[in-house]
């Protein structure tokens, strides 16, 4: 037996997002944001890309959508990818679904809250070890709730949560086990048969119970994101190593206009300019050379000739 990835897109819908995941998607919702209590007694899962919705196509990236029987609607998105556009992606979705409620004869007393829950494969708050964390309009210094705070932001963190199966006590802990961990797992635990939304998670996440196509389709999706992964490792690399160089370049220019300071008297803003634009390469020629200097016409003529022969060189 095996078990698709929760963290893929077509088997995160699956799994939270289809008509048949009510009852899962409750007890989720619950668990996260309401720390297992039934707050959530009723949702009406609903198509997260219909019409007038967010953009109306899937550019919103949402996973699963729902309205809870008090009115309020929770979108929910699981992100795998670190991209730079994640973070106002999630302020705009939750915007636009919260304004989107009204159309133009309404009253603002029809708008009801709006909660985005987004699961993250990476850290979005390095400095900060919760696994959870939410956010709500609050005044700035002495941290009261705006009266109708009415848009909250909440994210789970996957590579924060390092809990063992016998370290699972509470419902909150055995579903970010489930999301984080079911595709490792060859049988279903039997601490998480005991809740019966995660039994049934854990049924539809069984890839024998899958189409070839959808298999395929999983397949697709797991290869290109280790594809984009690797690609935002090495550019992250690539800048790196470009910061360290750079780093080195600026270290030995401003110890060779210390040096040469001592050598032939002051030199002009300028000229240390030129200095500091010179590659590693041409700094360390001018470390050699430095020492034949008599005056600062001698660096000049220095600078001018190597700054002819990079041109020549390009």
């Amino acid at each position: 037996m095996g078990f698709i990835n929760p963290k893929l897109y077509l088997a995160f819908t699956k799994i939270f997002g289809s008509k048949e995941s009510r009852e899962i998607l409750m007890s989720f919702l619950n668990a996260i944001l309401y720390a297992g209590e039934p707050m959530v007694e009723d949702l009406e899962i609903i198509d997260a890309y219909s019409a007038g919705e967010i953009f109306g196509s899937r550019d919103t990236y949402l996973d699963a959508k729902a309205r809870i029987k008090d009115g309020r609607t929770a979108l929910v998105e699981m992100q795998v990818l670190n991209v730079p556009k994640f973070r106002k992606r999630v302020l705009y979705n939750a915007a636009k679904t919260y304004a989107l409620q009204l159309r133009r004869a309404d009253r603002y007393q029809r708008l009801r809250p709006v909660i985005a829950l987004n699961i993250t494969d990476f850290e979005m708050f390095p400095d900060r070890s919760e696994v959870i964390s939410r956010f709500a309009f609050k005044e700035t210094q002495r941290l009261f709730d705006y009266p109708d705070s009415e848009i909250e932001l909440v994210f789970i963190e996957l590579p924060k949560f390092n809990k063992e199966l016998s370290e699972l006590t509470t419902l909150t802990d055995k579903w970010i086990y489930f999301v984080k961990n079911t595709s490792n797992l060859e049988t279903v635990p039997d601490t998480m048969v005991a809740v019966p939304e995660i039994e049934r998670a854990f049924q539809i996440a069984n890839d024998t119970n899958l189409s070839q196509k959808d298999l395929d389709e999983l397949q697709k999706q797991e290869f290109w994101i280790q594809d984009q992964q690797g690609a935002i490792d090495l550019a992250a690399q690539q800048a790196l190593e470009r910061g360290m160089e750079r780093g080195i370049e600026r270290g030995k220019s401003e110890l060779i206009v210390r040096h040469m300071r001592r050598l032939i008297g002051e030199i002009s803003r300028d000229i240390q300019t030129q200095i500091c634009e010179l590659n590693l390469e041409n700094l360390d020629n001018l470390g050699d050379a430095m020492f034949d200097f008599e005056s600062v016409s001698d660096l000049v003529n220095w600078l001018q000739e190597h700054s002819r022969n990079s041109t020549d060189d390009i």
